[in-house]
């Protein structure tokens, strides 16, 4: 609703007439002739109301006091004596002390500021989004898992994930503004790297080293399981390379799977046998029993005659020792 400061003052006190008056002489005059704020209205309604029981005394105050000419031009300091009787005569200060001492208030205002503050809470553990495996807090490593979007397979034993956190229930994958982008220069620091915990498989060619034997099956095989799939990691700590070295979980045929253990079921990897800074979580036995298993059906890297076998490590050590 559009108001006029033109029009007309019916019905207006002597503190809301002088405001209005004060407006004229003061306001530019666009906004003066058209003011669409809320308050305005209030300066134009009848400042002469009672209460439902009714007050004469109080109506022929009012009355009294319309009467009298207007207060234009008066300085602010008898604008401000005339707001401080207004607002004591409209708003009792007893009705402020009820207001705030009202069970019922304290009691909403309470439930609002524990429903904001617990909100903020989940969003900042379980839906914030965490772009690089460096900035996954101290705190979080071993008591919570990165649910995400795998957008490339780097080696047989480590991938790039982009964290969704909350998946397809907080939107990712449907809305608009919440899609995991596609070209490589979106996805440049905003993928957190992780390395299988407690498996270790044969070397691609990089950094002018040759391919190791069973490399290409490992990650061709990698690749076709989880690439372009939500997988959900659970890490452990973070390594030299600022990876999160983490148990990897996919669902395959309504099955959840532990991608490391059935790599080691296929003989495409072996069990990471540093002497210090191997991690497997919780799930060192099973390892190990899986690799002698795969190795007893001679499978994948387990296939060859076994003396002229070179685990990873000792593959990587050789080279390291060559200058290479």
């Amino acid at each position: 609703m559009i108001l006029r400061v033109s029009e007309p003052r019916k019905g207006c006190g002597n503190f809301k007439r002088a405001l209005l008056d004060f407006l004229e002489q003061k306001s530019c005059s666009h906004v003066a002739r058209h003011v669409r704020m809320p308050w305005y209205e209030w300066l134009w309604s009848s400042s002469a109301t009672t209460s439902k029981s009714g007050s004469t005394a109080e109506s022929k105050r009012i009355a009294k006091l319309d009467d009298k000419p207007s207060f234009a031009g008066k300085d602010s300091t008898f604008l401000g004596e005339e707001a401080a009787e207004v607002v004591k005569r409209d708003v009792p200060t007893g009705k402020i002390k009820r207001h705030f001492s009202d069970p019922f208030n304290l009691i909403a205002a309470g439930v609002l500021t524990t429903v904001t503050l617990g909100s903020f809470a989940v969003y900042w553990k379980f839906l914030r989004r965490i772009p690089q495996a460096s900035l996954i807090r101290d705190s979080d490593w071993r008591r919570r898992s990165l649910l995400g979007y795998v957008t490339r397979v780097g080696d047989g034993d480590n991938f790039h994930l982009y964290h969704t956190p909350g998946g397809r229930l907080a939107g990712w994958g449907w809305l608009p503004w919440r899609q995991v982008p596609k070209k490589g220069r979106e996805l440049k620091d905003r993928t957190v790297h992780v390395r299988f915990a407690g498996i270790d498989a044969p070397e691609m060619a990089h950094f002018g080293k040759p391919e190791q034997p069973g490399g290409r099956e490992a990650i061709d095989w990698l690749k076709q399981y989880i690439l372009h799939r939500r997988v959900r990691a659970y890490v452990y700590k973070k390594d030299l390379y600022d990876r999160a070295v983490a148990t990897v979980y996919v669902w395959r045929w309504c099955l959840r799977r532990d991608v490391g253990l059935q790599m080691l079921n296929r003989g495409l990897a072996t069990i990471y046998d540093a002497k210090t800074g191997a991690e497997f979580g919780a799930f060192e036995d099973m390892y190990r029993k899986a690799e002698q298993r795969a190795k007893a059906k001679k499978k994948g890297i387990w296939s060859g005659d076994m003396k002229d076998f070179e685990s990873p490590r000792d593959y990587k050590n050789r080279l390291k020792g060559k200058g290479e």
